[in-house]
C-alpha cells in the first residue's frame, strides 16, 4: 500500500460525500481520497479565511463554509493517482482549484442576480454586489499566491484556467456575433467557464504527482469532456430540479436571461408544439411569475431537454474514450464512475 502523507487523519467514509457515491471497489484508493479531501478541506477553510480583517474573512470564507461537492479537489486527487499521489503539493493544488471555483461563484451570482447558493443566501444578497465581486477577486488572488508556492507549471496552469474562465464569462456576457451560431458560441463559453477548470484540476494533480505527459494529455481531454457534460447537466437541472435538490432557485438561468443549452435548443424549435415556449423565451427574461412558471411547465415536455441530454451523454462517452489512453488502475474506475454520476444527476 502506498503511504499516506503523515498529516492525513483518516475518518469513516461519509455517505453524503461524492466519493461514497462512486462505488469505488479499491479500499486503499478510497482511504487515500477520503484522507486527501479531509486535508484539502481544512486547508481550504484556512486559506479562504486568511484575511487580516475579520470582516473580510467572513465574506471570503462564506461559500467555502457553506459546503459543496468538492468535485474539483477530487479531480486533483484522482489525477495525482497516475503518478505518486503522496507527493508534496498535491493537497495545495486541490485547494488552488477550489479557490478558483469558489471565486467564480461570487462573480456568477452577481451576474445572475442569484439569491441562494448551496442552500444559503448568496454572497451578493448578504454583502451586496460590489463586496461580492471583490470577495471573488480576493479568492482568485489567494489561489494565485498558493499556486506560486508549487512552482512555475502550477502557476501557468492556474493563470491559464483563470484566463479561460474570465474569457468564457465575457463571451457569455457579450453573446454570439451576428454571424455566429448560438450553439457553437455556447460550447465556446462552456469551454472557458466550466471545462477549463476540470481540465486544470486533473492536469495540476497529475503534474504535481510526477505523472508522465501522455497521462496528463489524456486526463486533460477527459476533463474537457467531463466538464462539458457536467455543465449541460447543470443546465438541465436548473430547469427541472426543485430548489431543495440543487440549493438554487429553479429556473435561475431562465430568470437571468442566461442562454443555456436547453434554452437555445427550445428557441430553435420551429415545430408547432414548441411555439408557445419559443415565444416566451424570445420575449426575454420576465418578472411575471406566471409566465416563468408556464415556461418551466413547457420545458417539462419540450424535445429540447431530450436533445440537450443526448449531447450530454455524447460528451460523457468521449470522456470515457479518453480514459482508454490511460494505464488501467483503480483511479480509472473512479473516473469512469464520475461520468455515470453526472448522467444520473439528470435521470
Amino acid at each position: 500500500m502506498r503511504p499516506l502523507r503523515r498529516e492525513f487523519a483518516l475518518r469513516a467514509p461519509d455517505s453524503g460525500m461524492l466519493v461514497g457515491q462512486l462505488g469505488i471497489e479499491d479500499a486503499e484508493l478510497t482511504a487515500r481520497l477520503y484522507a486527501g479531501l479531509e486535508a484539502a478541506e481544512k486547508a481550504l477553510q484556512d486559506n479562504a479565511t486568511d484575511a487580516a480583517d475579520p470582516r473580510v474573512a467572513a465574506l471570503t470564507g462564506y461559500l467555502a463554509a457553506a459546503g459543496g461537492k468538492r468535485l474539483r479537489p477530487l479531480l486533483v486527487l484522482l489525477g495525482a493517482e497516475f503518478g505518486e499521489p503522496w507527493r508534496a503539493g498535491v493537497i495545495e493544488a486541490a485547494v488552488v482549484t477550489e479557490l478558483v471555483h469558489i471565486s467564480s461563484l461570487y462573480h456568477d451570482d452577481v451576474m445572475d442576480a442569484a439569491t441562494t447558493r448551496h442552500g444559503v443566501p448568496s454572497v451578493n444578497v448578504r454583502w451586496g454586489d460590489r463586496s461580492s465581486v471583490f470577495g471573488g477577486d480576493w479568492l482568485l488572488a489567494r489561489a494565485a499566491q498558493l499556486s506560486a508556492t508549487l512552482g512555475p507549471e502550477p502557476v501557468r496552469l492556474n493563470a491559464q484556467a483563470a484566463g479561460h474562465l474570465v474569457t468564457g464569462q465575457l463571451r457569455e456576457l457579450v453573446g454570439p456575433g451576428p454571424d455566429e451560431d448560438p450553439i457553437e458560441h455556447y460550447f465556446q463559453v462552456l469551454a472557458g467557464k466550466t471545462a477549463a477548470l476540470f481540465t486544470m484540476s486533473l492536469s495540476i494533480g497529475a503534474y504535481q504527482s510526477g505523472a508522465d505527459m501522455a497521462a496528463i494529455r489524456a486526463l486533460e481531454q477527459y476533463g474537457h469532456e467531463l466538464g462539458t457534460g457536467f455543465q449541460i447537466a447543470d443546465d438541465l437541472l436548473d430547469l427541472v430540479a426543485p430548489c431543495g435538490q440543487t440549493g438554487k432557485e429553479q429556473g435561475k438561468d431562465l430568470l437571468a436571461g442566461v442562454a443555456s443549452l436547453p434554452i437555445l435548443l427550445a428557441r430553435a424549435d420551429d415545430s408547432p408544439g414548441g411555439a408557445e415556449l419559443r415565444e416566451l423565451l424570445l420575449a426575454g427574461p420576465s418578472a411575471d411569475t406566471a409566465a416563468h412558471q408556464r415556461a418551466l411547465e413547457l420545458f417539462g415536455t419540450s424535445p429540447a431537454l431530450h436533445e440537450a441530454k443526448a449531447m450530454m451523454h455524447a460528451s460523457l462517452d468521449r470522456a470515457r474514450d479518453a480514459l482508454s489512453e490511460l494505464e488501467y488502475q483503480p483511479a480509472f474506475q473512479a473516473l469512469d464512475a464520475l461520468c455515470r454520476y453526472v448522467a444520473v444527476r439528470t435521470a
